[in-house]
């Protein structure tokens, strides 16, 4: 016997057939096959149930977070693109430096919008893996890139010399890479190397426990990245500050959708487990749009500003003089009233002129002649000669 009901919009086929060699003992019937077929609207009869959320129009959440992650996506390619075609016009050095660590930076956020996808598709085995590993692991490297920059910032606007280019690059990797050695371990001792299934069979209060517990590395680097912002308000130049003010308001916005999704996915339990999936792809297109929106269009505004010498420290600053310490005891007044008087006589009328060279002009009192002689006319000695004068 087959029968054809219509439950809310969808079909259900319930097919039953009675057995009469193999008749139950209270004269009922026995269920052999009881399957569900779902009719999604806007989707191919051939395509799987799994991509079902990707074109139902019953399920119109699943359709709009696929648009927008897929603008998303769109966007930052074209930032990336951008940022090799703009880099020739970078005249800044310590903003040169940087572009490396800000192109590792939009894929990771290029890899947070595809990421959605993996969210908005069923869970199953070949989604499952995916979601424990590259959740934490793309969201480590973006917040990696941003701690980079950000203590790269605390150098310049207190006037120090900025990082180098690898070592800001190899500062993003290298602490983004704990949480991949994180993932990859929790993955491979959850599965027991084969076992796919896992993560699909695992109840959702568990799954949802563990999703979050894979997580607490990103969340020490979360915290650690906002306090590094903070400290970029604390120095003499102001030019780098904007920069910071980019980082710390990403953080807080970033941390703000992060509590809001774990404490729906953990502490309220209204939505239900069927909500899971929306809340999860909801935080992953609101959080990398908040890194597009936030800090990388601030910062290609910023990218072909010119140099600005209030940025940085004058070359020859060592060079003036510095204010000397303050000491702290009792001076003797004997010792330095004797060397006021003992200057006072050795330097005399002294002209003092308070914005010039510590040489004053001093008035001297000359003791010698230093007038030219003039020419004076000489006795002849011809002139007492006995001769001369008896001729004369």
């Amino acid at each position: 016997m087959q029968s054809l009901m219509r439950v809310d919009g969808s079909f259900l086929w319930l097919q039953v057939e009675r057995l009469a060699e193999d008749k139950p003992r209270d004269g009922g019937v026995r269920l052999l096959k009881w399957s569900r077929t779902r009719m999604a609207e806007g989707c191919r009869k051939s395509l799987d149930a799994k991509y079902h959320r990707l074109c139902d129009l019953t399920v119109i959440w699943g359709i709009v977070l696929e648009a927008v992650a897929a603008v998303g996506a769109v966007t930052s390619v074209a930032f990336m693109l951008a940022l090799l075609i703009l880099i020739c016009k970078v005249q800044d050095s310590s903003r040169r430096k940087v572009l490396p660590v800000q192109f590792l930076f939009l894929l990771g956020v290029l890899g947070v919008f595809g990421l959605t996808f993996a969210f908005i598709i069923t869970l199953e085995s070949s989604t499952g893996p995916t979601r424990f590993f590259l959740f934490g692991t793309l969201f480590s490297l973006c917040f990696s890139c941003l701690l980079a920059h950000a203590f790269n910032l605390t150098k310049l606007v207190r006037g120090r010399k900025s990082l180098s280019l690898l070592v800001m690059l190899g500062l993003a990797v290298g602490i983004s890479l704990v949480q991949d050695v994180i993932a990859v371990e929790y993955i491979v001792l959850t599965m027991n190397r084969t076992n796919t299934e896992v993560f699909s069979e695992l109840s959702p209060p568990r799954r949802n426990e563990d999703f979050v517990m894979l997580l607490i590395y990103v969340l020490f680097l979360m915290a650690l990245t906002f306090l590094t912002s903070c400290f970029t308000f604390c120095g003499p130049f102001t030019g780098w500050k904007r920069h910071g003010a980019h980082i710390n308001l990403t953080m807080l916005l970033s941390i703000a959708i992060w509590v809001t999704w774990i404490t729906l996915l953990l502490v309220t339990p209204t939505p239900g487990p069927e909500w899971d999936d929306t809340i999860l792809s909801s935080a992953l297109v609101a959080n990398g749009w908040v890194f597009l929106l936030v800090y990388v269009v601030p910062e290609f505004r910023l990218l072909t500003k010119q140099q600005n010498p209030m940025d940085y420290p004058v070359e020859d600053a060592f060079c003036k003089p510095q204010f000397m310490k303050q000491s702290y005891g009792v001076e003797n007044k004997a010792y330095s009233q004797e060397e006021i008087t003992q200057g006072l006589e050795e330097l005399g009328d002294t002209l003092y002129a308070p914005y010039s060279t510590h040489f004053q002009l001093q008035n001297r009192t000359s003791q010698k002649d230093f007038s030219i002689p003039r020419a004076q006319t000489r006795a002849s000695p011809y002139d007492d000669y006995e001769g001369r004068k008896n001729g004369s």
